[in-house]
């Protein structure tokens, strides 16, 4: 997983006396970026007091000199919120095994209700596939079994296949973009969640097995995921374009309810036909009713 030691140095690496209006008077740095010192004394604490801090030395970091690190390393705010969760991070915690996750039945219901016009994926912590509709598996992994997030051998995980699984890559035009998303979310979720055996397995089998994930996670970047395009080359329907947005699960925090819609009409026929097509596959006792006429 990640330290908060290591957070701040990259984070120092990548902001330039320049960018903050430090004076260097044309002297040669062996540093990319800032300091220890500098940053030290742009926070207002000690030296001593922040190499500590980088090195994992020191116990704690209080919310007011987080804060003003975060201020001098121009950090966001889910950069900053990143920044202090791994600042509360046990010194000595170690990983463990976490329990099988499980959708909460409110989420379930209310994935029910959006039928399968409107594609939608319930997503873990580790980005596993707790659960979709007909239409958001068809649209993402109609190559995967439909059944296979409620197994523990094959339940999908989009990080695992964004960057191991040819299929999904051909499947999205814009996979660079949203790849990176990706990964910074998922050191997002590393922040909240430090002692979880299976993300940090995850974590290290991807940085393994993809060169590409290792040079994005090297990156450092951190972000939330809750708003985009994804701009896609379906195999069944063509060029489809769909936003998604996320909704958060207060009943079970980490996961999120992930739906998607058209960006333009050619989009919103192709979701139409996909939605048409997956009905013409189910079986007759799971097909749809149609809603009576009051008239």
């Amino acid at each position: 997983m990640e330290s908060l030691g290591a957070y701040l140095k990259n984070r120092r690496d990548r902001v330039t006396p320049d960018e903050i209006g430090l004076r260097t008077y044309g002297t040669a740095r062996r540093v990319p970026g800032l300091r220890r010192e500098e940053l030290a004394q742009l926070a207002g604490v000690s030296a001593g007091y922040y190499t500590r801090l980088e090195q994992g030395q020191a116990e704690t970091a209080s919310e007011q000199v987080l804060n003003a690190l975060a201020r001098v390393l121009n950090l966001d705010e889910v950069e900053t919120a990143h920044l202090h969760n791994l600042a509360r991070q046990p010194s000595k915690a170690g990983l463990s095994e976490p329990a099988w996750e499980e959708p909460y039945p409110r989420v379930l219901t209310l994935l029910d209700s959006l039928g399968d016009a409107t594609p939608a994926i319930v997503l873990g912590r580790r980005g596993d596939v707790l659960a979709w509709n007909r239409a958001g598996h068809a649209l993402f992994a109609e190559h995967v079994d439909f059944d296979a997030p409620g197994t523990r051998e094959h339940r999908p995980s989009i990080p695992r296949m964004f960057f191991l699984d040819p299929l999904t890559r051909d499947l999205h035009r814009n996979w660079d973009e949203l790849a990176h998303v990706h990964v910074a979310y998922l050191r997002l979720t590393a922040g909240r969640f430090p002692t979880d055996a299976r993300l940090a397995q995850l974590i290290g089998e991807l940085t393994m097995r993809s060169d590409e994930f290792a040079a994005m996670w090297a990156a450092g970047e951190v972000a939330d995921c809750t708003v985009g395009d994804m701009h896609l080359r379906h195999p069944t329907i063509g060029a489809v374009s769909v936003a998604y947005q996320v909704w958060l699960q207060p009943d079970s925090p980490g996961h999120r309810l992930e739906i998607y819609t058209a960006n333009d009409p050619t989009s919103a026929d192709a979701l139409r036909l996909l939605s048409q097509r997956t009905h013409q596959d189910l079986p007759t006792d799971q097909l749809p009713h149609p809603t009576p006429d009051p008239s």
